[in-house]
C-alpha cells in the first residue's frame, strides 16, 4: 500500500470516523448526563478534540482554511479542558472557577494572537511562543496524571475506576506525544499526522466501546441518583460487623478528622482488605466515592458546631477545618450539597431556634434495617 493513498484516502478516513464518534460522545453525554459536572467537561473534551482531528490532517484541507486559526485556537485550548476533565472524574465536587476560566482564555488568546498577529508578520517570537504553547500542552497532561494519581482511589466503583483510569491514561499519553512530537518536528512525510489519526482513533472507539456499555463496564458518568444502600439483612454478619466498626470509628473516634485519610489507611485501621472495604462502603453503605463519605460525617459535625450558641463566635473557616476539610471552598460546596443552604444561613437558622430549626444527627452511614 503507498504512502500517497495512506495519506490521502486512509487519514480522512480515521479523522472523518473519529470526528463522527466524537460528536456523538458529546451530545450523548449532555443528553444522559447533563447534570455531572464531569460529563459536561468531557463533552467540551469530545469537541474539542474533534476539532483537533479536523484541524491537524494535511490531507483534510482544513489547515489553510480562513477558520484554521480559531479551530487551532480551540483545540488548543481543550488541553486545559483536559485537566479539569481529569480533576472532575475523580472530584465530585469539583466545578470550575472564573480562575480556570481564565486559563482557558489565555491560552486561547495566545494561539489566536499567535496566529492572526505574530506568523503574518513573521515576528520572531512567532517560534518560542508556538513553543511554549506546546510545552503547556504537555503540563496540561501531566498535570491530569497527577490529579489522577492523588484522587483515583477515592472512586469505590472498581470498574468505573479502571475505566476511568484508562481513559485518562490514554488521553494524556496522546495529548504528550503529540506535543512531543510537535516541539521535536515530525517527519515531513506526513506518517506524523497519520500515526496521529490512527492513534486518535483507537482512543476514541475505545471510549466509545465503553461509554456504549459494549465491553459491558460500569457506566463512566453513573446517574446522579445515590446508590441504595443494603438492609441488615442482605449483608453477612462479618460485615454487620465491620459496619459498626466503622460507625465506632466515625462517630466516636471521628477518625474523618484525620488530615489526608485515605480509604487504605481506613482498611489497615480495621485489619480488612482494601477491596473488601470498598465494596462495602459502595454497596452496603451507599456511597460511589470514598469523599462523599466522609464528607457526610464532616458535614454533620460542622452542622453541629454551627448551631451550637456556645461557638456562636468562632470562625466557619475554623469549624470546617475541624470538622475535616482542608479549604472553605469545598467546604461551602459539600455544606450546600447537602443540607440546600450556606454554612453562614444555616447558623442564623440554627442560632435562631424555631420550628425551622435543622436537625443535627452525627451519623451518617448507618445500615437500615430489613422491612
Amino acid at each position: 500500500m503507498s504512502g500517497s493513498f495512506l495519506l490521502t484516502t486512509l487519514d480522512p478516513m480515521l479523522r472523518g470516523g473519529s470526528c463522527v464518534l466524537l460528536l456523538f460522545l458529546a451530545a450523548a453525554l449532555l443528553r444522559d448526563h447533563g447534570r455531572v459536572q464531569a460529563a459536561r467537561l468531557g463533552a467540551f473534551f469530545a469537541l474539542g478534540a474533534a476539532a483537533f482531528a479536523l484541524l491537524s490532517g494535511q490531507a483534510i484541507g482544513l489547515g489553510a482554511g480562513p477558520w484554521r486559526v480559531p479551530i487551532l485556537a480551540i483545540s488548543t485550548g481543550n488541553n486545559v479542558v483536559f485537566w479539569l476533565f481529569a480533576r472532575a472524574l475523580f472530584d465530585d465536587e469539583f466545578r470550575p472557577t472564573a480562575w480556570h476560566g481564565a486559563v482557558w482564555a489565555a491560552v486561547v488568546a495566545t494561539v489566536l494572537t499567535c496566529g492572526l498577529v505574530l506568523q503574518p508578520r513573521h515576528a520572531a517570537i512567532a517560534g518560542p511562543v508556538d513553543q511554549a504553547l506546546n510545552l503547556a500542552s504537555l503540563g496540561f497532561a501531566v498535570l491530569a496524571v497527577a490529579q489522577t494519581i492523588s484522587s483515583w482511589s477515592a472512586d469505590l466503583v472498581e470498574r468505573r475506576r479502571r475505566l476511568r483510569v484508562a481513559v485518562v491514561a490514554a488521553s494524556a499519553a496522546y495529548i504528550a506525544l503529540v506535543a512531543i512530537g510537535n516541539i521535536v518536528g515530525g517527519p515531513a512525510d506526513g506518517m506524523f499526522d497519520l500515526a496521529q489519526a490512527a492513534g486518535l482513533t483507537v482512543i476514541v472507539v475505545g471510549v466509545a466501546w465503553s461509554f456504549l456499555g459494549v465491553a459491558g463496564g460500569e457506566a463512566l458518568f453513573p446517574g446522579v441518583e445515590p446508590v441504595r444502600p443494603a438492609t441488615s439483612a442482605e449483608l453477612s454478619p462479618a460485615d454487620l460487623t465491620l459496619v459498626a466498626a466503622l460507625e465506632r470509628a466515625m462517630s466516636f473516634d471521628r477518625a474523618y478528622r484525620q488530615d489526608g485519610l485515605t480509604i487504605g489507611q481506613l482498611a489497615n485501621t480495621h485489619g480488612v482488605p482494601e477491596y473488601r472495604l470498598r465494596r462495602l462502603i459502595n454497596q452496603g453503605l451507599g456511597h460511589r466515592n470514598f469523599n462523599s463519605f466522609l464528607n457526610r460525617y464532616r458535614i454533620a459535625d460542622a452542622r453541629a458546631g454551627l448551631a451550637d450558641p456556645g461557638q456562636a463566635a468562632v470562625p466557619i473557616l475554623t469549624i470546617a477545618l475541624d470538622a475535616g476539610f482542608n479549604s472553605l471552598g469545598p467546604f461551602n460546596r459539600a455544606f450546600r450539597a447537602e443540607t440546600g443552604m450556606t454554612p453562614s444561613e444555616y447558623r442564623r437558622q440554627a442560632l435562631g431556634g424555631g420550628a425551622g430549626e435543622p436537625a443535627i444527627s452525627i451519623s451518617a452511614g448507618r445500615i437500615p434495617n430489613s422491612a
